[in-house]
C-alpha cells in the first residue's frame, strides 16, 4: 500500500479541534448576532451587513452584483434583502449611469440614521460573542490566517477557475 500523501494523513488532536471548533463558528456567530439586532433593533443581520456595505462605498451606492458579493448573498437574494430595504425607505433602486440596463442601490439619509442607530447593537454583540475571546491571540495573526483561508477557498456559487459554469 503507498504511503499517504500529506494531505491523507489523519488530523491531529489539536488539527481536529480546530476545524470543528471553526465549524461550528461558522454556524453559531451569524445567528447569534443576527438575534441581537432582532431582539434590540427589529434589524436583521441580513440587513444591517447591507446597509453597512452601502454606507462604506462611494457615494453611498453599489451595483446589486457588487453588494450581492459583498454580503455573500446571491443576485436574488440580495433583491430580497433591497426590496425590503426599500420598503422602509432606507435604500433606493436607480439606473446605473455607466449601464443603464443594471441596477445601483443606494442608501438613503434615512438609512444611514437606521444604520447608526443599530451600530451600537452590532458593536457590542462583536466584542461579546467575538472579540472578547481572542484575549491574548495575535489578531493581525489570526486575521491574515483567516483571509488566507478565505480567499483560498473556491466558493461553489462562482463558475469554477477552469470556466466550467455548470451548477
Amino acid at each position: 500500500m503507498p504511503s499517504p500523501t500529506p494531505t491523507q494523513q489523519p488530523l491531529t488532536r489539536d488539527e481536529e479541534a480546530v476545524v470543528r471548533a471553526l465549524g461550528r463558528v461558522i454556524l453559531v456567530i451569524p445567528r447569534v448576532m443576527d438575534a441581537d439586532l432582532m431582539r434590540e433593533q427589529r434589524l436583521p443581520f441580513s440587513e444591517y451587513g447591507t446597509l453597512m456595505h452601502l454606507s462604506e462605498a462611494p457615494h453611498r451606492r453599489m451595483r446589486m452584483s457588487e453588494l450581492a458579493a459583498a454580503g455573500d448573498l446571491s443576485l436574488s437574494g440580495m433583491t430580497r434583502v433591497v426590496t425590503r430595504l426599500e420598503a422602509q425607505g432606507l435604500v433606493k433602486r436607480v439606473k446605473c449611469a455607466e449601464d443603464a440596463r443594471g441596477l445601483n442601490a443606494v442608501l438613503t439619509d434615512d438609512g444611514l440614521a437606521r444604520l447608526e442607530q443599530a451600530w451600537p447593537t452590532h458593536l457590542d454583540s462583536v466584542r461579546r460573542h467575538i472579540i472578547d475571546h481572542l484575549d491574548g491571540l495575535d489578531l493581525v495573526q489570526l486575521a491574515r490566517a483567516l483571509e488566507r483561508f478565505a480567499t483560498a477557498v473556491e466558493d461553489p456559487r462562482e463558475p469554477s477557475a477552469s470556466g466550467d459554469a455548470s451548477e
